[in-house]
């Protein structure tokens, strides 16, 4: 077996790991949420009447300041919703998972050894995107 041929029974194993189908099925809760999806639905509403007054000449701060107020709600909405919660849970739990096994495969190309060689990042998220590696 070559090495791609491994990298293809690491992706079927992903796919089969708890994480990952916890995530996959949080991620079908929260596309099946009708509520929810209408939160996201008007959110982007939202988000583009904002970038459309913003690229005008003459746009109303007024207007603007009102439509970010009510993307703000709309965003904080989503984040409360329980499917959403729990979706952003799982995917962080899958997440973590898979950054160690991409420290361990970049560290064991770098000359770590494979069998003690591990991810040394933060495994969670400390709430500061200034030392984020990436969103969950």
């Amino acid at each position: 077996m070559d090495i791609i041929d491994l990298a293809r029974q690491i992706g079927k194993e992903i796919q089969q790991d708890e994480a990952y189908i916890k995530m996959r099925l949080a991620e079908q809760e929260s596309e099946s949420d009708k509520e929810l999806q209408e939160l996201i639905e008007n959110y982007n509403i939202k988000r583009m009447a904002i970038n459309s007054e913003a690229s005008k000449v003459d746009r109303d701060d007024e207007k603007m300041q009102q439509l970010n107020k009510e993307m703000r709600h709309l965003y904080s909405q989503i984040m409360q919703n329980q499917k959403m919660l729990d979706y952003n849970s799982a995917k962080q739990e899958f997440e973590t998972k898979l950054q160690r096994v991409f420290a361990i495969i970049q560290n064991s190309a770098d000359g770590d050894d494979p069998e003690t060689t591990d991810y040394t990042g933060s495994m969670g998220c400390s709430g500061s995107c200034s030392t984020c590696g990436g969103c969950h």
